[in-house]
């Protein structure tokens, strides 16, 4: 499984902080797996992050930005990820936010998204070291699985003691 990470930052982009998130979040894809083949830094800005993303999901099976998805003036993460997604995950996004309430209550104040778009999966997760692992350890048993999905790898040939049929 490959994946590229993006950090939407003004400030890192423009290097006034250093972006500790970017390589937080590929680190701990890397622990689990994950084929990191690339990141990029780019501000809050709509057709940079865009463009980001488009190369990304051509290159990639999960693409997973940190930042932006907060409520201040420049969050835009989510709103420019649903312009390239075809389909939105909700209940994946609603599973970080939950479990990071475990951690803080402000992790319902991301409205970081999952979607698809062809074969690529799509992440938002916080701006924060510390957020943006822990939205992906939320996720990460299902990762493969959709992943898998998207590649048309359904696997519907072995039950599973969800779909098997009961003995009479």
């Amino acid at each position: 499984m490959t994946a590229i990470v993006i950090t939407v930052s003004d400030s890192s982009f423009n290097g006034v902080r250093e972006d500790l998130s970017g390589p937080a979040a590929s680190d701990y894809l890397l622990d689990h797996g994950f084929d990191v083949r690339g990141s990029a830094i780019v501000p809050d800005d709509a057709a940079q992050i865009k463009d980001a993303l488009l190369d990304a999901c051509s290159r990639a099976d999960l693409v997973v930005n940190t930042g932006g998805t907060g409520i201040a003036a420049r969050d835009i993460t989510p709103e420019v990820t649903r312009t390239v997604c075809e389909k939105l995950v909700d209940g994946v996004s609603e599973l970080m936010r939950s479990e990071g309430r475990r951690h803080t209550h402000l992790a319902v104040l991301s409205r970081g998204i999952c979607g698809t778009r062809g074969k690529t999966l799509i992440l938002n997760v916080p701006g924060s070291p510390k957020g943006a692992v822990e939205s992906l350890a939320a996720v990460i048993h299902l990762l493969p699985h959709m992943i898998d999905l998207l590649h048309g790898r359904t696997g519907h040939d072995k039950p599973s003691p969800a779909n098997a049929t009961p003995k009479k």
